[in-house]
């Protein structure tokens, strides 16, 4: 168990859109400035969805919307951890979706380690609202990882239910494929996955390999007590307006920094610190800062 806690900021996500909150970035220069706001309250990872304006602010794998977008964060906040979606958005290749971490080199990327149905639903009503197949085959993990090491990327395996981590354990046995200690992030709340509940969390810890890092990450509400659990029991936490767009009290974020503000408190009230750009690196096992 680290003394310190790892907070990732997801910035803007593929789906949150500035009708929703009109503090989701989509230009460069609102991403870098919600990345200092979020580095100043204590993050010290941010996970990047770029967007296109021209396109409404819709997600995109055009490289001449992500390279400007990077490039300004890293330019406003050099020390931070860049975590790059690997997911990106609906209806790109798989190519599409590996070639941006490949040209950026961020020090970490996800890795989605299974495919699933994933929506977004009215959960009191039992309604689908948008649903499409999240497709990660065996042949497009094992292509990812081994892309994202031969780049010096740390995968994070996002994980969304059991069938994901034992899709893990299984390819683990594939020799090189995988740099140990690996880094894991339990994903709950999505429609399609596994909502949060101390028994899953304690089951997917249980299954972790030998010294791997875990954080979570709660889509909506499941925000909070998984955040809780995760700075109780050892493992750390990601929030974001990718996530959940609200605060505790059902307030609108001003940004990304008022979820981040947030964790911090959740980490002080367990009795742990909240890890500096240098820790992060060395909890989540990425590559020494060039």
């Amino acid at each position: 168990m680290s003394d310190k806690v790892v907070i990732s900021a997801a910035l803007s996500g593929g789906g949150t859109m500035k009708q929703m909150n009109e503090a989701v970035p989509y230009t460069p220069e609102e991403f870098a400035e919600e990345a200092y706001k979020a580095f100043n309250s204590g993050a010290t990872v941010v996970h990047i969805h770029a967007r296109d304006v021209e396109l409404g602010g819709m997600p995109t794998a055009d490289m001449r919307k992500i390279r400007p977008t990077i490039e300004a964060i890293r330019a406003r906040c050099p020390e931070l951890l860049i975590n790059m979606s690997s997911a990106i958005t609906i209806g790109v290749t798989p190519e599409q979706r590996i070639t941006p971490i490949v040209e950026m080199k961020p020090e970490l990327a996800s890795l989605n380690t299974n495919s699933m149905n994933f929506a977004l639903a009215d959960r009191k009503r039992g309604i689908i609202n948008f649903e499409f197949i999240f497709e990660n085959t065996f042949a497009t993990i094992v292509d990812f990882a081994t892309r994202m090491k031969q780049n010096q990327v740390k995968p994070e395996c996002e994980v969304y239910d059991l069938g994901g981590m034992y899709n893990i354990h299984l390819l683990r046995k594939q020799e090189g494929l995988f740099a140990a200690p690996m880094h894991f992030q339990f994903v709950f709340g999505v429609a399609g996955g596994i909502p949060f509940d101390i028994g899953h969390l304690k089951t997917l810890i249980d299954l972790l390999p030998e010294q791997a890092s875990w954080s979570v990450c709660g889509v909506g509400p499941n925000q909070f007590p998984a955040g809780l659990c995760a700075a109780a029991l050892g493992g750390h936490i990601r929030v974001g307006l990718e996530d959940n767009f609200r605060n505790i009290d059902g307030s609108l974020c001003k940004g990304n920094y008022e979820a981040v503000e947030w964790a911090v408190r959740v980490c002080q009230a367990a009795g742990r610190g909240v890890a500096s750009p240098q820790e992060a690196r060395q909890i989540f096992h990425c590559r020494a800062k060039s």
